[in-house]
């Protein structure tokens, strides 16, 4: 079954550069690895389960090779990087990936098999996963994953990782991903089209009023995945105009806002714009120029 998303992957045109504004925003980002045949590598923030992934091309021509592979998940992703970059992909996390496949198939979703995929990190670690991507039928921005690495074995790849135990993993206090949003034109043919590929009921209609939008939450473990359509101006507006229907935003829940803000300032970013969602929370939001294309935003107490 599907139990969680897994992590959001954010494509940028240079990794140094995009590691180094991330972590102006507060989140401890470090190189994570090449992956073998695809063109790519990327740098990894470890949240207490999930995980930011910022993902670039390090090796053009073995890119374009690999994208030209029926099914591959590189495909498209220099155009994508070209037209401003942000987040390509949500991938959510399978337990049982060949089971969730066969699922999906009995529901007439296009979708390939589970494939081995591997990564080896910048100390040398080979980590490895299955992976199942959409097909052409239902070319929706998410794909599944399933783990052959542990959470802990994982964590062994970045410097002084922190402590799970300890609830804090970043200067801003992010610990774990709360939602992330895909904006559409139509959010009731979407969500239905998400209800099917997911297997899961579509939600209820609710509006989202950080992001202007009326929105499909399902919900998916302790994570969120929101297909939205604004009804006003609004970041969901804003990346409709810009890029088209697709994933736009992030929203990670802190242990301090006033932590994340503080430090956001400290490293030289205009202070994050501020709203209040639905539920009477207060959030920050870093624009796409603040989040190379993204939008990141931080939730959680004072």
């Amino acid at each position: 079954m599907f139990t969680r998303i897994d992590h959001v992957v954010i494509a940028v045109p240079d990794l140094g550069a995009a590691i180094a504004q991330y972590r102006k925003l507060g989140f401890d980002l470090h190189p994570g690895g090449a992956h073998p045949g695809m063109g790519t590598h990327n740098a990894i923030a470890l949240n207490q389960e999930d995980y930011i992934e910022l993902l670039a091309i390090c090796d053009p021509a073995e890119q374009k090779a690999a994208a030209a592979r029926p099914g591959s998940w590189v495909a498209g992703l220099d155009e994508f990087i070209a037209a401003g970059g942000g987040i390509r992909y949500i991938v959510v996390q399978s337990d049982d990936l060949v089971a969730d496949v066969a699922a999906m198939r009995s529901r007439g979703v296009d979708v390939g098999n589970a494939a081995d995929g591997s990564r080896v990190t910048a100390n040398g670690m080979t980590l490895r996963w299955k992976l199942a991507v959409l097909g052409a039928k239902n070319p929706l921005p998410i794909f599944f994953i399933e783990h052959a690495t542990p959470m802990a074995e994982r964590r062994k790849q970045l410097p002084a990782a922190a402590d799970p135990k300890q609830g804090a993993f970043h200067p801003n206090g992010v610990h774990a991903l709360e939602r992330t949003y895909i904006v559409t034109h139509d959010v009731d043919s979407a969500a239905a089209m998400y209800a099917r590929v997911l297997g899961m009921p579509q939600p209820p209609i609710t509006k989202g009023t950080v992001i202007m939008s009326n929105m499909a939450v399902f919900q998916i473990g302790s994570t969120g995945l929101g297909v939205v359509q604004p009804y006003a101006p609004g970041p969901a507006a804003d990346a409709l105009e810009r890029r088209g229907p697709g994933p736009f935003q992030a929203l990670y829940r802190t242990t301090s806002m006033g932590a994340a803000a503080r430090w956001i300032q400290e490293h030289g970013l205009p202070p994050l714009a501020r709203g209040v969602r639905n539920t009477g929370e207060h959030a920050m939001l870093a624009t796409p120029a603040e989040a190379c294309g993204a939008y990141i935003g931080f939730v959680g107490p004072e």
